[in-house]
C-alpha cells in the first residue's frame, strides 16, 4: 500500500516520481510505503494499525523517524530487492479516565502528554508504581515517552534523546514552575500515574502521538508488550541519524 500526506505536495511528487522507476506491482507487498513527515507517519500507523510493517520516506522536516529519499533509484533498488532491515519498536499503552466516569484505551508510537487546557498551569500528582514523586507537580503538564519518542516533543521540553533500541520510559515535565522537577528516565517496565488536582478549575487533557484524547482526571501509562515495525535500508544508521538530527544538528 502507497500512503502519501495529501497536504504535502512534496510528498506526492517524490510517490509520483518513485513510481516512474519501479511500478507499484513490484513493490513489497507486505509493507506499508509512507511518503511525509513524522507526523504523518504516526497518524498513519494510528489510522491502519500497529500490526503491519511501515517504511517511510521523508517528504518532511526532521524525519527521524523515516528514510531518506534524495536518491530514488536508490530506493527503488533498495525496495525491489528487499535491501532493508526491519525493527519492532514498543509502544506507549495508557488508560485515560475522563472526568465524565469515561474509560479509554491509548496506544502511542512517540508519547503520550498531559498539559493544561486553560490558561492557569495544571496541578498534577505523579507517581511511579504507585510510589508518589510529586504531591502537586505546578506545570504546564508531563510528556510520557517510548525511547523512539524522546526525539520529539519530550526532547523539545528538555528531555534527554535517547537511542531508540534503549527500552526506556522517558518522563519529561512541561514548564515546571514548582517544584523544578526534572527529565528523568525509567526501565521499560514501570508505570506512571497521573491525578489532576481540581479538574473542574484547571482542567487537562491528554494527547498521543498528536490525537487528542479529550479531558482527564486520571491517566496510567507505560511501555506495554505490544510493538510496531517501521522498516529502513539496510545501510541506515540510527545512532549517526540520532547525531545528525538532533544531538548536533
Amino acid at each position: 500500500m502507497i500512503l502519501a500526506d495529501p497536504r504535502n505536495p512534496r510528498a506526492g511528487e517524490l510517490r509520483n516520481a518513485l513510481l516512474q522507476l519501479i511500478p507499484e506491482r513490484e513493490l513489497p507487498s507486505d509493507i506499508h510505503l509512507v511518503f511525509g513527515g513524522d507526523g504523518f507517519m504516526l497518524h498513519t500507523i494510528a489510522d491502519h494499525g500497529f500490526d503491519d510493517t511501515y517504511l517511510g520516506l521523508n517528504a518532511g522536516h526532521l524525519g527521524f523517524l523515516m528514510n531518506e529519499a534524495q536518491e530514488l533509484e536508490q530506493v527503488a533498488d533498495m525496495l525491489r530487492t528487499r535491501a532493508f532491515k526491519v525493527h519492532a519498536y514498543p509502544l506507549l499503552e495508557a488508560v485515560v479516565h475522563g472526568p465524565d466516569g469515561s474509560t479509554q484505551h491509548a496506544v502511542a508510537v512517540n508519547d503520550l502528554y498531559v498539559q493544561r487546557d486553560s490558561g492557569q498551569t495544571a496541578r498534577l500528582t505523579l507517581a511511579i508504581d504507585g510510589h508518589k514523586v510529586v504531591d502537586s507537580l505546578v506545570a504546564d503538564g508531563v510528556v510520557f515517552a517510548t525511547a523512539l519518542g524522546t526525539t520529539a516533543y519530550s526532547f523539545s521540553a528538555g528531555g534527554t534523546p535517547c537511542h531508540p533500541e534503549i527500552p526506556i520510559l522517558a518522563v519529561t515535565p512541561i514548564c515546571p514552575h514548582q517544584p523544578r522537577l526534572s527529565p528523568f528516565i525509567l526501565p521499560a517496565r514501570k508505570q506512571a500515574q497521573v491525578d489532576v488536582q481540581v479538574p473542574e478549575r484547571r482542567p487537562v487533557r491528554a494527547v498521543a502521538d498528536g490525537r487528542d484524547l479529550g479531558l482527564v482526571t486520571h491517566v496510567e501509562v507505560g511501555v506495554g508488550e505490544r510493538t510496531v515495525r517501521l522498516a529502513y535500508a539496510a545501510s541506515h544508521d540510527f545512532t549517526s541519524e540520532l547525531v545528525r538530527k538532533i544531538i548536533h544538528p
